[in-house]
């Protein structure tokens, strides 16, 4: 992924008004991220647990403009003592997957309607994939697809996510 600058992600968010946008915490440390592993840039936001944002890079389909995504969810965590699977990256974890719910884009989301995904707390699916980071034994189920297949699977699952927001 390329690197993105706060206006960038500022503007890429569709499931929020300008003024929204405009207020929530952008991360500060933009320039150490690990941008060369993400497929897309994951947060939570450190003065509200409960509030998450991830930012895909653009495409064909849009432009090649970014698109963002402001996410709810529970400061808790599914499955506490059981392993959950992140329905994005598809790693398992004892305590670290989270329900994050989107409001839809446009009248939809104004009218209460949201989608909702089991994802990574930590929001750091690029890296569980790529084995940069670790989410204890177990966390990687053995697969026969390569490194690039598991890549492209992980950012076609975050892609139709951000679509269904985007969708009416």
């Amino acid at each position: 992924m390329e690197p993105l600058t706060e206006r960038e992600i500022r503007a890429a968010f569709i499931n929020c008004t300008k003024g929204e946008a405009k207020r929530l915490s952008v991360p500060r440390d933009l320039a150490d991220r690990p941008w060369d592993d993400l497929d897309f840039l994951g947060w939570r936001d450190p003065q509200a647990p409960d509030r998450a944002y991830l930012v895909m890079p653009g495409s064909g389909g849009d432009g090649g403009r970014p698109r963002g995504v402001a996410l709810r969810g529970s400061s808790a965590t599914v499955g506490q003592q059981r392993r959950s699977m992140c329905s994005m990256c598809l790693t398992t974890h004892s305590g670290g997957v989270s329900l994050m719910v989107a409001p839809k884009a446009g009248k939809a989301g104004q009218q209460g309607n949201s989608v909702g995904v089991y994802i990574c707390s930590d929001l750091a699916c690029s890296l569980y994939v790529r084995g940069k980071r670790d989410a204890g034994v177990g966390a990687r189920l053995h697969e026969t697809i390569s490194l690039e297949e598991k890549i492209r699977r992980t950012v076609a699952n975050i892609d139709a996510f951000v679509a269904k927001v985007g969708t009416a």
